[in-house]
């Protein structure tokens, strides 16, 4: 099989990459491409809610990865965020969530996740979490 034909395979597994109106339902992976040793993901437009007051929380995220086998695919990863805008979290347990989340789709690969708040009340919070470390 030809690498052009065998890019498309692995494309064709991607489920939400090329479509609109798709809910989230996992993150999508792909094949690692040769000396791709780091990935960052960095998003300012994630929103969850208070768990006491249900007051919207704002946030900026920013994800790094050693990729092992495999990446993250990018849309999978904004249906993902988004799906956290209605749930309630504190700032460290939703740095946790996305670390663990993220190690676990990479089969155990070393993630690191910063969730920065934007302040609320004058008080500004940024929790840092790592998960894996194969």
């Amino acid at each position: 099989m030809s690498k052009k034909h065998k890019k498309k395979d692995e494309v064709k597994q991607l489920f939400a990459l090329g479509k609109s109106g798709v809910k989230f339902t996992k993150l999508e992976t792909f094949k690692a491409p040769p000396n791709c040793f780091k990935v960052e993901l960095v998003s300012q437009e994630v929103t969850a809610v208070c768990p006491v007051t249900g007051q919207p929380d704002f946030y900026k995220v920013d994800i790094s990865y050693c990729p092992l086998q495999v990446c993250v695919e990018s849309k999978t990863v904004k249906l993902y965020l988004q799906s956290f805008r209605e749930k309630g979290l504190f700032c460290e347990e939703f740095a946790h969530q996305i670390a663990k989340d993220f190690a676990t789709a990479l089969g155990g690969a070393r993630t690191q996740v910063t969730v920065t708040q934007v302040p609320r009340g004058g008080v500004a919070i940024v929790a840092h979490a790592v998960e894996g470390g194969l």
